[in-house]
Order: structure tokens, then C-alpha cells, then sequence
């Protein structure tokens, strides 16, 4: 048999026996809370609100009533405008308004005179007879001139200037208008110089235009509307020189006005 050999129960010191349940540590226990009471009389805990919240709250009214200044004076001017506009398509459709139209009758050329002083100065003495007509195609609205300026050009030249007085024209009615135009020895510049001396070779003579510029009240009945600014331009109209002291008188077959309104906005028209 063989002999076994038993170790000894003494440690040297080496090696340590470990229980490996003693390492693992216990969760800690807490004492249980007691269940609070209804108290029906107790006062609930609420926060008085700071200055940032007072602030929000502050900023978020006026921010409010901002919006709803807004929207009410947005739906004020939409309320007015569709006023308006209903209005204006009540009247149109009951009346049926038509602007004045303008015609010219006849122009005569009675002096044109372009002549260079010694001093190198084109002067330019001119003087025109003119006829328009003036006519209001409505049935009850009143059209109230004011006083007319009139203006005769030629390629941006102006060549005369005149005026007549303010007149009422009714319904339906044609009102004549007579006039001089006339210019006394202006001095013009090189460029207008040569554009009505280019011009004076054509065939057909010099190119005419005549602007008209008056404000105008429109009436009836009680109605009576502001004063609206109006500029009347007539244009296709040639006109040769006269010769001798017989007057010459231009062609007026091609002639055309049209009448525009005008708004001024401080020093500008429009």
C-alpha cells in the first residue's frame, strides 16, 4: 500500500482561506414613509411669481394687444376699401362717367421769325392762332375748368405759349375754345437751334405738338368731386412757315388728343 500524505492544518502564511459571500454588500434600508393625511382646511403651496415671470407676463400682454390693434385697423381699411370700391362700381354702372375729349379746329401761323444778332444770338418771335374744341359726351355730370395753360412745342422746342380762361361745360355740350399763342424774341441754344432749322427743310414743315394743363371739378347734382389735375396732349400736326404776311395753316388731318389725369405729390406730377 501506499503511504498518502495529509497536509498540514497550520497555514504558513501564504494563502488565506476567502468566503466569497462575505464581499457582497447589502442594499441599505430605509425607514418607511408614513402616509400623509387629506387635510381638507390646509392651504396649498403655490409660488409667488418672481420679476422674470412678472416680466413674461408683461411682454406677452403688450405683445397681445399689439397684434390685436394690428389685426383690427388691417380689417378696418379692408372694410373700407371694399366700401369704396363697391361704391365706385355703383356709380360707374348707374351713370357710366366718360372723360372730356379735345379736338383741334384750326391753327394758324401768323409770324415765325428765326433770326442771329451780331452778338451770335438765335432769337425766335413767333405767334399762332388756335381752336379747340372741348366736348362733354356725359348726360348728367358738369365738368368746371379752371384757367388753361397752353404750350406749343416742336421736337422739345417750345415755340409759343398762351392761356385761356376757366369755363363750365355741361352736358353734352361742345365748348369752343380760342386762343393766341405767341413768343417775343427768346433766345434758344445751339441744339434748338439746329433741330428747327433741320426741321424747317422737311417737306410737311415743322412737327407740332400742343400740351394743355388745368385742373378740373366734376358735378352733379350735389356731388361734387376734388379737383383732379388734367393734362391734354394733341399731336400729328405740321405746320409750314408763312413766307410772306400771309398767314399759313397747318394740317391738322392726322391730329390727335388725349386727355390724362395728373396727381401731384408734393412738387412732382404724376
Amino acid at each position: 500500500m501506499t503511504d498518502r500524505v495529509h497536509p498540514s492544518a497550520k497555514s504558513n502564511g501564504t494563502t488565506t482561506a476567502t468566503n466569497p459571500t462575505a464581499t457582497i454588500a447589502k442594499p441599505p434600508q430605509f425607514r418607511p414613509v408614513k402616509n400623509q393625511m387629506y387635510n381638507p382646511n390646509r392651504i396649498p403651496y403655490r409660488p409667488t411669481p418672481t420679476a422674470y415671470h412678472r416680466h413674461n407676463r408683461r411682454r406677452c400682454s403688450c405683445r397681445r394687444c399689439f397684434c390685436l390693434s394690428c389685426f383690427w385697423s388691417l380689417l378696418i381699411i379692408c372694410t373700407l376699401l371694399l366700401l369704396a370700391a363697391i361704391a365706385g362700381a355703383s356709380f360707374y354702372f348707374l351713370f357710366r362717367p366718360k372723360p372730356p375729349t379735345f379736338s383741334v379746329s384750326s391753327l394758324k401761323i401768323t409770324q415765325f421769325k428765326l433770326i442771329t444778332s451780331s452778338d451770335d444770338a438765335t432769337r425766335l418771335s413767333t405767334k399762332l392762332n388756335l381752336t379747340l374744341s372741348a366736348k362733354n359726351p356725359n348726360k348728367k355730370l358738369i365738368y368746371n375748368y379752371d384757367d388753361i395753360s397752353m404750350t406749343l412745342h416742336s421736337n422739345n422746342v417750345v415755340l409759343a405759349n398762351g392761356s385761356f380762361h376757366g369755363f363750365s361745360n355741361g352736358p353734352n355740350n361742345v365748348t369752343i375754345i380760342h386762343s393766341t399763342l405767341s413768343m417775343a424774341s427768346e433766345v434758344l441754344d445751339a441744339d434748338s437751334v439746329t433741330s428747327l432749322k433741320s426741321d424747317l427743310k422737311r417737306k410737311h414743315g415743322l412737327p407740332l405738338k400742343i400740351f394743355l394743363d388745368t385742373t378740373v371739378v366734376a358735378k352733379m347734382d350735389k356731388l361734387k368731386s376734388k379737383r383732379v389735375g388734367i393734362r391734354v396732349t394733341c399731336e400729328g400736326i405740321h405746320g409750314v412757315i408763312p413766307k410772306g404776311k400771309a398767314p399759313t395753316v397747318a394740317s391738322i388731318t392726322n391730329a390727335k388728343c388725349k386727355a390724362d389725369l395728373r396727381m401731384k405729390i408734393f412738387k412732382w406730377y404724376f
